[in-house]
């Protein structure tokens, strides 16, 4: 599979193309080719590669829009406010598209059996679909393509179709791609990483998920009226929202019986388990000596191999961006409470406080303010990469000097490191990173289960059905599980907010966080503040971060000067960004359709506000 991930096809020349501009077919190399399964097979292989991981898709990368500038992970505010003149985002997905429906094309004059050739027409559906999915989420309501399109063809003159034909189309093609993908259990041992069935029923709960929230919370708000701006609002049916959620629970309690998938843990040592499953590789990536073999929780990834297929993204020293203070204080206390309200929270004083009797995804998400780390060097802060020596675990080289943050030289220095996706592996340095990307894994199918029976019940979910899904994550992060009774005697917490407050921990950095607070409407409520950072000023009195010596330069951690937002006199946080200058809106959760598409076709209207 990884191989023929590599096969460079012909119908690929038209991959910068979007299929509003795009060239003949070339009949002549089309002649010789899907006229066998292993042809067919070479041509879904390479759908594969479209989907964006950590390294770069004809310019598309998975930090441009997700998770990186949002209200917690630090990276400057940004979004699209002003008309794009040309979007990547848009001809890509497009460019993808068409050589899937070239291989649904060719399938159907398929001399042979259509039985040989099935597994790979389901895996061209479901990727259609996930294509139009990813332009769903940007644009709202886009030009639906399920043909070859040629020069002549009407629709690529044609107005967009409405978010509600969309994701009826996605529905569909996810729908041909459940009937025709294998399960898990029956996909070959050399074809492992393929997609299965359960991996199109999870996508389809995610899209459910998705559509049904952002009809609920959101509406028609960024439709426009399809006349003099967006795509309207053909299709909108209130009883969709039902129908989706109810769709995203089924799916994902099914998907959830299967014994294929399992949560990972890192040999019983729950606190590592979050850190070494996203960077898993060889046996000399973990001390443990285990491999990729050993994480069973990814039902898709993007596949990245040291000697095929590289990361190529720097991971370990660029991080994925610096956690804010609004992050920090969503890992729950080792009671199963948030800080606000847990008995058992240290407070903010000393720098290793907040760190105490806390959630393990936040000690394997963040360093630690004293601890060394590999793949760290110098002052602790990513300035030298250092390569892993597990012969001697506890004996650390001199020159791996314990973290301490720098408040001195950046006002955008939140104090917080992530460590998220940082490498171990001695015998891979900058670039070579090669542990897989998860586009699903079986947490998030946890979540949506959980999210869905909440939306579902009016806000409320029963014990049980948290136990299943949401606690089987606190769990293997050492927090004690949710209940009614739990939260019960706190007004400010609430169930629903708790489940997608566990969402947005678990799925740290795996682009969802700015899909998250769109479709659930907050948006403006979450993004229209500062960013903030750690806390100066407790209790009325200075915390370590502000006095403190760094050991490791003899200098002070904390310069106030470097600060020109101050400190918030409400939790004594640094202040990183203030609001951003033009707030965030509703328009603002699609945008812009690409001034060149318009151009070229003045029936896409723009959507509202831009």
């Amino acid at each position: 599979m990884k191989k023929s991930f590599l096969i460079i096809l012909f119908f690929c020349a038209a991959c910068q193309k979007t299929f509003l501009d795009l060239n003949p077919l070339d009949q002549a190399t089309v002649a010789v080719y899907f006229k066998t399964p292993d042809q067919f097979k070479a041509a879904a292989n390479d759908f594969y590669n479209k989907m964006i991981g950590f390294k770069p898709i004809n310019g598309s990368s998975i930090y441009n829009w997700e998770d990186w500038g949002s209200d917690i992970l630090n990276g400057g505010y940004g979004w699209p406010v002003t008309n794009n003149p040309s979007d990547i985002y848009w001809n890509n997905p497009y460019s993808y598209i068409r050589a899937n429906n070239v291989l649904l094309m060719h399938a159907r004059s398929y001399p042979g059996a259509y039985s040989d050739i099935r597994q790979y027409c389901a895996a061209a559906y479901f990727f259609r679909a996930w294509q139009h999915f990813f332009l769903l989420k940007r644009f709202g309501g886009v030009p639906l393509d399920t043909i070859v399109a040629d020069v002549s063809s009407p629709m690529l003159y044609a107005p967009r179709n409405s978010r509600y034909e969309v994701t009826q189309q996605i529905l569909a093609d996810l729908d041909s791609a459940i009937a025709g993908l294998p399960l898990e259990a029956n996909i070959a041992a050399a074809d492992k990483g393929q997609v299965s069935q359960q991996a199109a029923m999870a996508f389809k709960a995610r899209v459910c998920l998705y559509e049904g929230t952002y009809e609920k919370y959101v509406g028609n708000a960024t439709d426009g009226d399809g006349a003099s701006a967006g795509a309207g609002s053909k299709g909108a049916n209130a009883a969709n929202i039902t129908t989706y959620l109810t769709m995203a629970k089924t799916l994902s309690a099914q998907v959830m019986t299967y014994p294929d998938y399992q949560l990972f843990t890192f040999g019983g040592v729950d606190s590592l388990s979050y850190y070494y499953e996203f960077v898993l590789e060889d046996a000399s990536s973990n001390p443990l000596g285990l491999t990729k073999t050993a994480n069973k929780e990814f039902i898709l990834a993007s596949k990245y191999d040291y000697t095929l297929l590289q990361g190529d993204a720097n991971l370990t020293h660029t991080g994925a961006g610096g956690p804010t203070r609004k992050l920090m204080d969503m890992y729950d206390c080792r009671d199963g409470l948030p800080p606000s309200v847990s008995p058992t929270f240290k407070g903010y004083a000393h720098m290793m406080d907040e760190f105490t009797n806390r959630d393990w995804r936040m000690r394997s998400n963040m360093r630690i303010p004293g601890q060394r780390y590999w793949g760290y060097g110098g002052n602790g802060m990513g300035s030298n990469y250092t390569l892993a020596n597990y012969i001697n675990l506890f004996n650390w080289p001199s020159y791996i000097k314990p973290f301490y943050p720098d408040l001195t030289v950046s006002a955008s220095n939140s104090g917080y490191a992530n460590r998220k996706w940082a490498c171990e592996n001695p015998n891979r340095n900058d670039y070579q990173e090669s542990y897989d990307y998860p586009q699903i894994r079986l947490a998030e199918v946890y979540l949506t289960y959980a999210e869905a029976t909440c939306e579902l019940n009016g806000g409320t979910i029963s014990d049980n059905d948290l136990n299943i899904s949401v606690n089987l994550l606190r769990s293997r992060a050492g927090v004690a599980p949710l209940t009614n009774a739990l939260i019960a005697p706190y007004p400010s917490l609430t169930m629903l907010g708790e489940i997608r407050r566990e969402r947005t921990i678990e799925l740290l950095d795996e682009n969802t966080r700015f899909t998250d607070l769109y479709r659930w409407g907050t948006a403006e409520q979450e993004l229209n503040t500062p960013a903030e950072g750690v806390v100066i000023q407790y209790e009325g009195q200075p915390t370590e971060y502000a006095t403190a010596i760094n050991p490791n330069s003899g200098k002070a951690i904390y310069s106030q000067a470097t600060y020109s937002y101050g400190v918030d006199p409400a939790n004594g946080a640094l202040i990183l960004y203030l609001p951003p200058k033009v707030p965030m809106t509703k328009k603002n959760y699609l945008t812009s359709i690409p001034q060149d598409q318009i151009n070229l076709n003045p029936k896409l209207l723009q959507n509202p506000g831009y």
